[in-house]
């Protein structure tokens, strides 16, 4: 039986406060596309440095390796996460009937997929190549859309969590959950040779992005109203 809407969310950021944000974190992410589609030579020198050296690891210690491919093949997948945010609306819809919310969540995860997809179209920023790969991907590198995908779910499955009052024990665990995931998800990228480190810093930095802006819109048209 479908329980009774909740009340109106207990915290909820101000729409100052998600301005704010989503403007702190617009700069570095227009900084750091324009680097990369400009090949700026010290990041592409760094990101060859690191790339290198992560490649060396990979090769050399290959039972790590096998471990970070089921993680982000798996485990970390975008299609994963896009799963767990789709169960996360459903349970919404059903059990509170909170159509808002789950609709925005749902408008702002497509919105992030087309997105990362047009800027990977547009900046067509080759992979790495190596004579002795450990794993394969396709498309274009940057931004990496596991990265970004991954902080898109969990940041607004972060944010649900905060407008509908949840207790200090679950959001601390899904805050932990939410970190180990995002952070881990990028450096299985690396470590697995299939994208450069400003890839998967681009990926973060649209991703939280992208959840700035969802949040932000979304209080200053209901941040009054009940959800």
């Amino acid at each position: 039986m479908r329980s009774s809407p909740l009340a109106p969310p207990l915290r909820t950021p101000t729409p100052r406060t998600a301005t704010v944000t989503a403007a702190v974190l617009a700069v570095p992410s227009v900084l750091l596309l324009l680097l990369v589609a400009f090949s700026w030579r010290p990041l592409s020198a760094l990101d060859g440095d690191i790339a290198r050296t992560t490649h060396r690891w990979a090769v050399d210690e290959p039972g790590v390796t096998q471990v970070f491919r089921v993680l982000t093949d798996w485990v970390w997948d975008p299609w994963t996460m896009r799963a767990l945010g789709a169960l996360v609306v459903l349970g919404l819809v059903w059990r509170r009937s909170a159509w808002w919310p789950a609709l925005w969540v749902t408008a702002a995860g497509v919105l992030g997929t087309v997105a990362q997809q047009s800027l990977k179209a547009a900046v067509g920023r080759a992979r790495p190549v190596w004579p002795d790969p450990v794993d394969s991907a396709h498309y274009a590198a940057f931004p990496s859309g596991h990265a970004m995908t991954a902080t898109v779910v969990c940041g607004l499955l972060l944010w649900l969590l905060q407008l509908y009052g949840a207790g200090r024990a679950l959001r601390r665990t899904a805050l932990a959950l939410a970190v180990v995931s995002v952070v881990g998800v990028g450096l299985t990228r690396v470590w697995l040779g299939v994208h450069w480190p400003s890839d998967v810093l681009g990926g973060w930095l649209l991703g939280a992005l992208v959840v700035a802006l969802a949040v932000m819109t979304h209080e200053r048209l209901f941040g009054s109203e009940r959800t």
